[in-house]
């Protein structure tokens, strides 16, 4: 019970801290759609299922104590967060529809859960949260059905809270106060995502 309560709450914490998940499922459901930041968020679970999987297969200890294992999977994120920040800093205006508020603009439904599985499985951090939890947190006696049980709450939390905010940023209040300024929300998001990206490319030593 002990073990299972630290699972839950330590997840939680991290799950709710602010970083490139919540400004690109933010993002899109500002200035896309709701089913598009929905779909960010299930994209986002999806990568979390991807560190939790090399966790148990031991990978992700590997990934952890090899410096430059880890400084080339944090190079590869910092490199698609900067490269994703610039291309929505150069996003072009939308063209206004005569209900823009219900108008986003064109996003399809694998690039929005591209964005989130690439986002948050290119995310290093993610990877040393999940290698720690498991290492510190869970119990080498544990079995391996209750761990993999553990890594399926960890990816559902990150849907769910994730999807929660896309409902929140996509309410036609607030998409509706939103619409005329969607290319400076993507520039500012955007500038967002390039700043995650530099500061993790430059983050020596936080393993």
């Amino acid at each position: 019970m002990t073990e299972l309560l630290a699972v839950i709450t330590i997840t939680l914490f991290a799950v709710v801290s602010p970083g490139p998940d919540f400004a690109m499922v933010t993002r899109n459901s500002l200035t896309r759609s709701r089913r598009a930041g929905v779909l960010t968020a299930l994209g986002i679970g999806l990568g979390v299922l991807v560190h939790v999987g090399y966790t148990l297969l031991g990978v992700g200890l590997l990934i952890r104590q090899s410096l430059w294992l880890f400084d080339a999977v944090k190079l590869a994120g910092a490199v698609y967060l900067v490269w994703l920040g610039a291309k929505m800093w150069r996003a072009p205006s939308p063209v206004a529809a005569p209900d823009s508020s219900d108008a986003p603009a064109a996003l399809s439904d694998a690039a929005a859960l591209r964005m989130g599985f690439l986002t948050n499985a290119l995310n290093p951090k993610c990877t040393v949260f999940i290698v720690s939890l498991f290492l510190q947190a869970v119990g080498p006696q544990t079995a391996l059905p209750v761990q993999v049980g553990y890594g399926l709450f960890i990816a559902a939390a990150h849907i769910a809270w994730f999807s929660l905010v896309a409902l929140c940023f996509s309410a036609r209040a607030v998409r509706g106060r939103q619409a005329a300024a969607r290319q400076r929300i993507d520039r500012v998001f955007g500038a967002v995502l390039i700043g995650f990206g530099v500061l993790l490319a430059f983050a020596r030593g936080a393993r």
